[in-house]
């Protein structure tokens, strides 16, 4: 086995690793079974894809009765639990 082939396969292991290694110490990359987890990483996956594609979360037309009121409480939420992620992430 060559030097050039050798150290192909030691650049391809060191960026398997590398990979590997970044994915498992993302902030709530736990399996658990609880319910709790679940809609947490659902919720995960929408706010990841707002942030690719943010036209698809945001929306253009009129509000229905009492649904402005409901968007605004909800964005609320969102934040405060963002900011509470945030918190949790940068405490550490």
């Amino acid at each position: 086995m060559s030097i050039q082939t050798l150290s192909r396969y030691t650049v391809a292991l060191l960026l398997v690793a590398l990979v590997s290694g970044c994915s498992s110490i993302l902030p709530g990359a736990s399996s658990s079974g609880s319910g709790a987890s679940s809609s947490a990483a659902s919720e995960r996956v929408v706010s990841d894809n707002c942030k690719f594609l943010r036209s698809r979360c945001i929306y253009e037309g009129s509000y229905d009765a009492g649904e402005r009121n409901y968007a605004e409480q909800e964005a609320k939420r969102l934040n405060k639990a963002e900011l509470e992620r945030l918190r949790r992430a940068f405490a550490q």
